[in-house]
């Protein structure tokens, strides 16, 4: 991620005269490259509002907090640019966890800017300040899960505090800060002071001692394996993890967030291991004797809840030796015992240890080279053949298949969670050109539909799918009317089972009934809005798939009418396969406390 710290062509340029503390952010903001803020007007940042309105930065409103929150999420995923969020007091800023959190766990830098109460009510309880047992901080709600917050209590520390926000936001681990700004203090008078971002950063990179001795045990192994997260996704770092997986023949496994780093079809691509990972794919991994993990954090699902008889088996006797490098020191050891823990930016990293492979004899590994064909191929053909099925409601393999029959490669497939998150994981055999964006950390409900919207407002010309159940498009309504009003030709593909269908197969698989999971009208039949007469009534488009062959076209429709559009599709409750392990079902079954090998 990435931020400009030269001013934008049309900006303001700082003034020795004082001017408003909101004038003086939004000048600061321009001078950061800042193009949008997403978020909401409320009673305690119209001020800065009222200064945005004679910026050339746009702002992005929604109907909600949350939408906002991922739609800047959405946004900075796809310009790797830092993601700006304007929230109100108290409501507002609460409505916004969950998308600011979202943002937070899955290292994207977002910077939330809330208005608070009036800096000299502290402690009188005004109107719409967070409080019951305390005085006011909301700050604190945010705590747990950003990086920095900061509290402004002087209009002299504003801008200070913003170039630290910006900064601590896209450095190192990134992530979601806030600054939290009482709103007497937007109206009150500064003189703007320059606080310029670095004008360039340094990474820390690998020393070259470290990366031999990590070429060393690469190319000495008999099943060394890269695994690989979602911090390393292109250019020259990307470049250097295919030069050697190629040179040792080295296969590759990729996390949930990982996925797309790799193109789908390189011949040394195994897949996901873990819960919804392969068979092959985690008798690999549980049998590889040197394993680098790059930019991962071993997340419970990949690693079928840590259990070394399904997935990893790292660390103990007779057990293979692990290599982890990661920005974030917080992560090397955290979840299995390393061998070499590095800390440094991964695209340095492997670019280090690939000028130190290349100094090795190359491996040819022919019969795991064919093993990973037969799999791989076996995967998606299997998927395709159960994506010719005609049954309707539709099967979601069906749904898959016509998504990737229609859409050009360099589509963008923005998730929610459930069928659409794990199943296209799995399964969905993505274009090299293609983007697959999903709620990797927290596995968020409602993120889809708003983040999708923030992803087209990225790129403008990339055909974006928002790919959703029922369940998180009902829960992020308001990304639709966001869509139109901005003119986001976004295509929301519901995949409508009536149901939280993930859950209520757990609780099917666990239990023997699906109670409280399933949408159902007061005489027990199944329920759904219907989502199609909802986007007409918003302005955009709406398709109603009726019959199997009614989506092909729709798709296309969508697609070439470069419009807002929502397709209702059907769609039969079918659990995506778990070859993988995952301790809650062992809690289902009265296992307790589930077998802790480490």
């Amino acid at each position: 991620m990435t931020v400009d710290a030269q001013p934008r062509t049309g900006g303001t340029a700082d003034a020795a005269a004082p001017v408003s503390a909101a004038e003086a952010l939004v000048r600061r903001l321009e001078s950061y490259g800042v193009e949008y803020v997403f978020g909401t007007c409320g009673h305690t940042n119209i001020a800065l509002l009222d200064a945005l309105g004679r910026s050339p930065i746009e702002f992005v409103i929604a109907r909600h907090e949350q939408a906002a929150a991922h739609a800047a999420d959405g946004y900075a995923r796809a310009s790797g640019r830092p993601g700006v969020l304007l929230l109100h007091v108290g409501p507002g800023m609460m409505n916004a966890v969950t998308g600011v959190a979202t943002a937070a766990l899955d290292s994207v830098p977002l910077i939330a800017i809330s208005g608070d109460v009036p800096s000299y009510y502290y402690g009188r309880h005004p109107h719409q300040e967070v409080n019951l047992h305390a005085d006011a901080d909301q700050t604190a709600i945010y705590r747990p899960f950003v990086k920095r917050a900061w509290h402004v209590q002087r209009v002299e520390d504003l801008l200070r505090f913003t170039e630290r926000a910006f900064w601590t936001a896209t450095s190192g681990r990134p992530g979601a800060v806030l600054l939290n700004v009482p709103m007497d203090l937007f109206s009150r008078t500064v003189v703007p002071e320059d606080h310029p971002l670095p004008a360039s950063a340094a990474p820390p990179g690998l020393p070259a001692p470290v990366a031999a001795r990590i070429a060393d045990m690469l190319a000495g192994a008999d099943r060394p394996l890269i695994y690989l997260g979602g911090g390393l996704r292109e250019g020259a770092g990307r470049d250097a993890l295919l030069a050697i997986a190629e040179h040792l023949d080295v296969p590759i496994v990729h996390s949930l967030m990982g996925k797309g780093a790799v193109p789908d079809g390189h011949p040394l691509l195994l897949g996901m291991p873990g819960f919804w990972g392969l068979e092959a794919t985690n008798d690999y991994a549980r049998d590889a004797d040197v394993v680098l993990a790059l930019a991962t954090r071993f997340a419970e699902t990949d690693a079928s809840s840590w259990d070394d008889r399904y997935t990893w088996n790292l660390g103990g006797e007779g057990a293979g030796r692990l290599i982890q490098i990661d920005v974030d020191a917080a992560e090397i050891g955290r979840n299995y015992p390393v061998e070499i823990g590095a800390v440094a930016d991964v695209a340095l990293a492997v670019q280090a240890i690939a000028g130190e492979v290349a100094r090795a004899r190359p491996v040819d590994r022919p019969a795991l080279r064919e093993r990973i064909r037969t799999v791989r191929t076996d995967l998606f053909a299997g998927s395709r053949e159960r994506g010719r099925s005609d049954a309707f409601p539709l099967r979601p393999e069906r749904i898959l298949a016509d998504l990737r029959d229609a859409l050009p490669a360099d589509a963008v497939l923005v998730t929610d969670v459930g069928w659409n998150k794990n199943g296209v994981a799995q399964c969905y055999e993505l274009p090299a050109e293609g983007r697959f964006i999903t709620p990797g950390g927290a596995s968020t409900m409602g993120f889809g539909p708003a983040a999708a919207a923030g992803v087209q407002i990225a790129q403008p010309g990339r055909v974006v799918v928002a790919l959703v159940g029922d369940g998180g498009m009902s829960a992020q309504l308001p990304a639709v009317p966001m869509a139109v009003e901005r003119g986001l030709p976004v295509i929301f593909v519901v995949m409508n089972n009536r149901a939280h269908g993930t859950i209520a197969d757990l609780q099917a698989a666990g239990f023997g009934a699906s109670y409280g999971c399933e949408f159902r009208d007061p005489d027990g039949r199944p329920y759904s809005p219907d989502f199609a007469a909802y986007a007409r009534a918003c302005g955009a488009d709406g398709y109603d798939i009726a019959a199997p062959g009614d989506l092909l076209p729709a798709l296309r429709a969508a697609a070439d009418r470069r419009r807002p559009a929502v397709l209702d599709v059907p769609m039969v409750n079918e659990p995506v396969p778990t070859p993988g392990h995952w301790n809650i079902n062992d809690i289902y079954q009265g296992v307790f406390p589930g077998r802790a090998t480490r």
